[in-house]
């Protein structure tokens, strides 16, 4: 079955991917736009596995500032080569990752970021609160570990949802562009202030 450039385009600007792996995932689906996405993804997230070992030292800090200064973040995302830290696509997702920490306020990059004391202090919130609401206890487990969950997808900064496109979390954004870069792509380090807020 041919494929229209149209098709490719449509799925390059949707994915990022590249024109060959486009143009073979819309023939491997029969042209099936939605499952050649699902094919892309997979085979990027595979990618993305590879990479994650490779040194990222290269990169760029990314300063925004929001509602007329009243929220400021700084980002560093680093990549492995200068080049790909000089892209357009690099530069653009730097930025969408300090746009969704000022809108959404992540307390820590990944879920290894986040201090056992507070892993224990919110287990025991949780189970307070099932508890007090007179929760079976033969639920209780469930309860709390749904709660955890909840409170590490709100706080901790790729599995937010991310906010331009509720269907993905930032770690598939993340690894879509470690797939389309073809470097391994970390977000290393951010700081959000915002005015008024409390000094620790």
């Amino acid at each position: 079955m041919g494929v229209s450039t149209e098709e490719i385009k449509e799925l390059r600007d949707q994915t990022g991917a590249g024109v060959l792996d486009c143009r073979k995932a819309l023939e491997e689906t029969g042209g099936d736009m939605e499952q050649a996405i699902k094919l892309l993804r997979e085979k990027g997230l595979s990618a993305a596995a590879k990479r994650a070992d490779r040194e990222a030292r290269n990169g760029m800090l990314d300063l925004y500032s929001h509602g007329g200064g009243r929220v400021g973040v700084m980002v560093e995302v680093n990549c492995e080569t200068d080049f790909v830290a000089r892209t357009d696509g690099f530069r653009e997702f730097a930025h969408e990752v300090a746009l969704q920490i000022a809108a959404s306020s992540p307390m820590w990059v990944s879920e290894d970021d986040v201090p056992q004391d507070v892993i224990t202090r919110e287990r025991e919130i949780a189970l307070k609160f099932a508890e007090n609401e007179g929760k079976p206890e033969n639920v209780l487990d469930r309860i709390v570990d749904g709660r955890l969950q909840k409170f590490l997808d709100e706080t901790v900064l790729l599995r937010q949802t991310y906010i331009r496109d509720e269907a993905k979390t930032v770690e598939e954004l993340l690894k879509e562009t470690i797939a389309s870069t073809g470097e391994n792509v970390v977000i290393r380090r951010f700081e959000r202030w915002e005015v008024g807020e409390e000094l620790e």
